[in-house]
């Protein structure tokens, strides 16, 4: 059996130590000593930059190092992305190509200066057709969506084709959303035993390794020893497909419900029209990219540019939508994490020196103020003890 496995790694910048901590010991450390023990696996992943920035300052050397040395060796891939998990088909070009760039400049820093990944990661695999552009623009070959991206319908996919992408030229590998929303070691190892033959692509979050499923009976460094277990990078697999269509993906995410977009709400997760919230976070966010890139010659630009990256981050926007998933965790609602992305985005027009920017910081802390009311709001009055 052929399993092509993405994983992605990631923890946002404004986390604390703690929580780094734990998804790294559990997750990220478990999937990696697996890699290096199994010589003959190999799979592809993504690693925010701000996420190896933190292991770098936290001490985390012998992992950077594991990877480092998996890379070379044509284990593990590596693939461009957002640096800092920005929700990009929200955000202007700018702030996406920025992001591209800065990923690019880290992975470069941590695994030296010939690493020139083919594909990229769109973070929650939220396809639009103007990033799709920007990606390919910046020299990336492939992406990788969630199967409903196809053509709007969960119908499963023939994954002996290569997909083309019309409105860019990017190649595209869709994940098998079934697969990759269960246990995936586990449900790899019930395919191998019922004899499938045809490949399994899946994508999902690294933390679901440890952090998120506690694997007791260790299906996953088991499935990986499986004598009739043949895995590929995602490169690879697309190389190895002869069978080409072209498709024009319809705007999504890896969270898309054929509800959604039935609705003409294809990032509902992130961008709710209805949802109070994050109407008020979305304008407290485009008013800070606005200003801040106004002052790109004030003294304190550097800290702005910065509270601002993290600002964008898509969990505090994610962890405002209140929904259940009944997958692997809670609903998706914390008034921390909001508050935190709040935070930041405030912070970074606090942080500009310059006198012109009085008004503007007045509108803005108004806009905080606004957002910080509504969420402890309705949290006391909807979630708390519920």
């Amino acid at each position: 059996m052929l399993w092509i496995n993405f994983l992605h790694f990631y923890q946002p910048a404004s986390a604390d130590n703690e929580t780094v901590a734990e998804a790294t010991e559990k997750s990220y450390n478990r999937i990696i000593r697996a890699l290096v023990k199994n010589k003959k696996i190999r799979f592809t992943t993504n690693i925010t930059g701000c996420l190896l920035e933190r292991w770098d300052k936290l001490g985390y050397c012998s992992l950077i190092a594991d990877i480092r040395r998996l890379v070379r060796a044509g284990r593990l891939e590596l693939v461009g992305s957002s640096a800092h998990h920005h929700f990009l088909p929200l955000l202007p070009d700018a702030e996406v190509k920025r992001q591209i760039k800065l990923q690019a400049v880290i992975l470069k820093k941590f695994f030296g200066p010939k690493l020139s990944p083919r594909g990229f990661f769109i973070p929650e695999a939220a396809y639009d057709r103007r990033i799709a552009k920007l990606i390919r623009g910046a020299g990336y070959r492939w992406i990788i969506l969630d199967e409903i991206s196809a053509h709007g319908k969960i119908n499963g996919l023939d994954y002996s084709t290569k997909y083309i992408d019309r409105n860019s030229g990017l190649k595209i590998c869709f994940r098998s959303r079934s697969i990759s929303r269960s246990y995936v070691p586990r449900a790899i190892a019930g395919l191998l035993s019922s004899g499938r033959e045809e490949a399994a692509v899946t994508a999902s979050d690294a933390e679901l390794y440890g952090l998120r499923h506690t694997d007791i009976r260790r299906s996953f460094e088991r499935v990986l020893s499986e004598p009739g277990l043949r895995t590929l990078t995602v490169s690879e697999y697309l190389g190895s497909l002869k069978k080409t269509v072209a498709i024009r993906p319809v705007a999504s995410s890896w969270e898309s419900t054929e509800a959604d977009l039935s609705n003409g709400l294809p990032y509902h997760l992130w961008h709710d029209p209805k949802n109070m919230i994050q109407a008020k976070l979305w304008e407290l966010a485009q008013l800070a990219i606005r200003t801040v890139k106004r002052y790109p010659k004030d003294p304190d630009y550097g800290w702005a540019r910065g509270h601002l990256d993290k600002g964008l981050s898509s969990c505090a926007f994610w962890w405002a939508s209140a929904q259940d998933f009944r997958l692997f965790g809670p609903i998706s609602w914390s008034p921390d994490e909001i508050e935190r992305g709040a935070s930041e985005l405030i912070r970074s027009i606090r942080a500009l020196d310059d006198l012109t920017t009085r008004a503007t910081k007045i509108r803005a802390e108004k806009l905080y103020i606004a957002v910080k009311t509504m969420i402890w709001q309705k949290h006391w009055r909807y979630y708390w003890k519920r």
